[in-house]
């Protein structure tokens, strides 16, 4: 294929490869019909190409005329993302201020779209449970847990939480109403804080653009700069869904279980993989030692997290710039976009260095087939307000958007992150179960619906109007940062001597006299350390299916002979179960195999 034709069958990309920044701007005003978003034969938008190159003013042009700076390419990377790992200040903060931007306009845009599309539909109450739990033994009780409490009237809509999320590696707690009302293209949102007596407003109109945010700070820039990036996905293409099975003949009987008042079918979702990418080929010599674990942390090894390596080998640090080749394997614009030539592991930016962590899951879904909610109509467009702000959300929406059996999922868990799992579940549906202020639940024959109060939709007059709310307070949790500072609290919180409680390394604090929290805290860690050193789950081991465990050997973890007693206790109760819970299925083994040769026999 000649140059000629791949430059008219990729017009953009072309100029982009080649950095015209100037004949890429008159094409972008003279013919705005041009496909920005479209994909080169590598799966790349325009946008993508210019950051992975390190072509700062062809990437400049782009934005400016509305390239999408939040698209994901095909490795699931941001263009943000693309930009960090070029190690430059000024692309990263570039591209950071029209992602900000865009993230804004695409919320001003769509909130007053969300409830237009939920005004035809019927008013509700409902509550939201999360629970969230962890696969390390007695973690969960640690774990916090929140109640949503969801009002809808018209195109009114007021989500009640406790629970604010995370700030500094810490859970945030306070009481907080999120207040949407829509009229027309507008829509007006309050954020209402009940431990302060003050209300942030803010209103938003389809027609107005929003307000230029700036160029983010230097530190900003330079806390990206100085961490991998990170990006979480479960991965959809292998999730199958199939009904679990219970009791003794259990290979015949379908598993359903009352939830809240209704009948559900349970649900397995098999195969579903979390998926987590580490990329650190932007970091100097420092950075990476001090972001490096030599060996696994405990609790990954706990967990098992399957861990592979990227073949490709890092390149120049941020530190040598001026060494950073963007085109390492000297690929020529003709191979680039030529879709018949595989350039096997070859590929342009600089030279990645990758790793990939795969944790694999068993979802389960409760699902009523007469719940008074439709998921399309009513719950799905409350998820995507809240998701705008909120990562636990945003998950939500992943999964409970995809080709789900027959049914509403009264109870859902879903994957977070490696160590944490979010059990959701709907109750009290029209205040039917507790009363709520403001609601009225309505029986009429066989159908239940409610009325609710305009009152709930505005906060108490003697709140303080504080004016508009500023887009720090209704935080969007960012899952890359969060990673890496969970897994960076995990390493940094204790140092030799040190015991550290898992809740002390979430929350990122040295242990202290005055600090461990619980006598609980304590020995749910020693019990973990204790299992590491035993042999019940050796350090760095994983465990494979197909070949069996594999064992590495790391350091003993200090012992705190005060804890002994209570920890061997803890340990003796653990086995103890686990010898129940096997015992029982042997049982049942047994039982069958009795019945089934009782029944040939009759034969």
């Amino acid at each position: 294929m000649s140059s000629k034709t791949l430059e008219q069958e990729f017009p953009i990309h072309w100029l982009v490869w080649h950095n015209s920044y100037d004949e890429l701007d008159q094409l972008l005003k003279t013919n705005g019909e041009q496909d920005k978003e479209g994909l080169d034969p590598r799966g790349r938008t325009p946008l993508h190409l210019a950051v992975t190159l390190g072509h700062f003013e062809s990437t400049r042009v782009l934005l400016r005329h509305g390239a999408n700076a939040n698209t994901e390419n095909a490795g699931y990377w941001t263009a943000l993302q693309e930009a960090v790992s070029t190690g430059d200040p000024e692309l990263v903060q570039l591209v950071l201020s029209y992602q900000d931007r865009q993230r804004q306009s695409k919320r001003n845009v769509s909130i007053p779209e969300l409830l237009e599309k939920l005004k035809e539909s019927p008013d509700f109450y409902v509550e939201m449970k999360w629970e969230f739990t962890s696969w390390v033994p007695v973690v969960s009780r640690m774990c916090p847990s929140d109640t949503y409490r969801v009002w809808k009237s018209g195109s009114a809509v007021r989500i009640d939480t406790t629970l604010l999320g995370f700030d500094n590696m810490k859970w945030q707690r306070g009481k907080r109403s999120y207040i949407f009302q829509g009229s027309g293209n507008s829509a007006t949102v309050m954020e209402v804080d009940h431990d302060r007596g003050e209300v942030y407003a803010e209103t938003m109109e389809l027609t107005v653009s929003p307000s230029d945010i700036g160029l983010p700070s230097e530190e900003a820039v330079a806390a990206r700069l100085m961490s991998p990036i990170v990006t979480t996905y479960i991965d959809t293409d292998k999730i199958s869904f199939e009904r679990n099975k219970s009791g003794i003949w259990g290979w015949r009987s379908d598993k359903s279980e009352t939830v809240n008042g209704y009948e559900c079918k349970v649900f397995g979702a098999s195969n579903v993989e979390l998926i987590t990418k580490t990329r650190t080929e932007h970091l100097t010599e420092q950075d990476k030692k001090r972001c490096k674990k030599v060996n696994r942390t405990p609790l990954e090894s706990f967990l098992g997290v399957a861990e592979e390596h990227s073949k490709r080998e890092a390149g120049a640090s941020n530190g040598d710039l001026m060494s950073v080749m963007y085109n390492p394997s000297n690929i020529t614009p003709e191979e680039y976009f030529n879709v018949h030539i595989d350039l096997g592991d070859r590929d342009i930016g600089r030279p990645m260095d990758q790793t990939t962590k795969t944790q694999k899951f068993k979802a389960n879904l409760w699902l009523c087939e007469s719940y008074p909610l439709t998921l399309q109509d009513q719950v799905i467009p409350i998820i995507d307000l809240m998701a705008a702000n909120n990562a636990h959300f945003r998950k939500l929406r992943d999964f409970i958007t995809l080709q789900l059996p027959a049914g509403f999922p009264v109870k859902i868990e879903i994957p977070l992150f490696h160590i944490l799992n979010a059990r959701i579940t709907f109750g009290n549906i029209f205040a039917s179960e507790e009363p709520i202020p403001g609601v009225e639940c309505v029986r009429e024959n066989d159908e239940m619906t409610c009325s609710v109060d305009e009152s709930s939709f505005f906060p108490p007059p003697s709140y303080a109007n504080i004016g508009e709310a500023h887009q720090s307070r209704l935080r969007d949790e960012d899952d890359e940062l969060l990673q890496f500072a969970i897994q960076q609290s995990l390493l940094e919180a204790g140092t030799e001597n040190d015991q550290v409680t898992f809740w002390e390394a979430l929350n990122r604090s040295k242990p202290t006299s005055n600090n461990l929290h619980s006598h609980e805290d304590q020995l749910l860690q020693r019990a973990i350390a204790e299992s590491l050193q035993s042999g019940v789950i050796s350090p760095g081991s994983e465990e494979n299916p197909e070949t069996g465990p594999s064992t590495t050997t790391t350091q003993p973890l200090p012992r705190d002979t005060s804890l002994d007693d209570d920890l061997r206790l803890a340990l003796e109760m653990s086995q103890r179960e686990l010898e129940d819970t096997e015992k029982r299925r042997r049982e049942e083994e047994e039982e069958l195999n009795r019945i089934i040769q009782l029944s040939l026999t009759d034969k």
